[in-house]
């Protein structure tokens, strides 16, 4: 089983070029086309997971013109500090620069163009017990 996040762009074209310059997202099959010839659904792979995207319905406000989010995506990456230079040096808006949190995990939060909020974090615990390891394995050689 698995929870694929269904996200509404108002430009699906432009979204999976971002998401993969910015997050290193993969096209994942052949995008839908609609009657105008822009794309009208979409998914995307990162590692073994999905996404998929789709214009939404008229009435519809991203979050950008909303003023705020309603949710967000929380993605585990390795090398956080790496994915987040990429991330910001594509043109995501920084919501929080990299940091350690107090469950374990290093993070950050950006915003795509259209205002979706996405978090990506490394787990540092087991970098921490490492470290920790090392360190008493060092102190015990030197006795």
């Amino acid at each position: 089983m698995a929870i694929t996040p269904y996200l509404l762009y108002e430009d699906v074209d432009e979204a999976l070029k971002f998401l993969a310059k910015a997050f290193g997202f993969r096209k994942y099959g052949r995008p839908m086309l609609a009657d105008d010839g822009k794309v009208n659904h979409a998914a995307m792979q990162f590692g073994h997971d999905l996404i998929m995207m789709g214009r939404p319905p008229s009435g519809y406000r991203n979050p950008k013109h909303l003023g705020g989010a309603t949710q967000y995506l929380y993605v585990n990456v390795e090398k956080v500090d790496k994915h987040y230079q990429r991330a910001k040096n594509a043109g995501a808006t920084v919501l929080e620069a990299p940091e350690d949190t107090e469950y374990g995990h290093r993070r950050y939060s950006v915003a795509d163009p259209e205002g979706h909020q996405w978090s990506f974090a490394e787990d540092i615990k087991r970098r921490v017990i490492k470290k920790s390891a090392r360190k008493r394995s060092a102190a015990r050689s030197s006795i």
